[in-house]
């Protein structure tokens, strides 16, 4: 099911960031321009909250974070997958048992060029968290037992489900979610 149609916003809004950039249409894509610290996009309709995967593709135009801050309901919580972050290149899952993406198990350290397009997927289900980049699996997260939620500040204005980048722009585009029943 796609959920940006490439020419409107349709089924989305501005994220409720102070200090944000502008949100533009260009090509197909979400711009998301850079802001002081976030901009962002927040989702209106109605979205699972369990066993789905998210796939799109997202790129750093300008800047030096994250340009993929990907909020998502997990059940009764939420986190974040963030690709890009402390200084352009920690990918992780914020948060799992209080620990953000630079302190969990799922963090990783990757290099990523700027105005380059990167597929990013995300897939839930009970029990699992389980990320790519492009064709490499990079998270593999067993989340049974731990404690999935958010890092505190900001961050927040994106559930229950929104895209944003830090200091950055970035761009969005072919952003499709499918129901899953099980992991990969």
């Amino acid at each position: 099911e796609a959920l940006l149609d490439g020419k409107t916003l349709k089924g989305w809004k501005e994220g409720p960031f102070a200090g944000h950039g502008e949100i533009e249409i260009e090509s197909g894509a979400v711009i998301l321009n850079m802001g002081n610290p976030f901009t962002g996009i927040n989702y209106t309709n109605e979205f699972p909250t369990m066993n789905y995967e998210i796939a799109f593709d997202a790129m750093r135009i300008s800047g030096s974070d994250f340009f993929c801050g990907l909020t998502v309901p997990v059940d009764e919580s939420f986190c974040s997958l963030i690709v890009g972050g402390w200084g352009g290149s920690l990918v992780g899952i914020s948060s799992l048992n209080g620990m953000d993406a630079s302190e969990n198990e799922t963090s990783k350290f990757m290099a990523f060029d700027q105005k380059r397009w990167y597929r990013i997927r995300l897939r839930m289900t009970e029990g699992r968290i389980e990320g790519w980049i492009d064709e490499q699996k990079i998270i593999d997260a067993n989340t049974s037992e731990k404690k999935i939620s958010l890092r505190p500040g900001e961050i927040e204005l994106s559930k229950p489900f929104g895209l944003a980048c830090w200091q950055t722009t970035a761009a969005i585009r072919e952003l499709k979610m499918r129901r899953v029943d099980k992991p990969a």
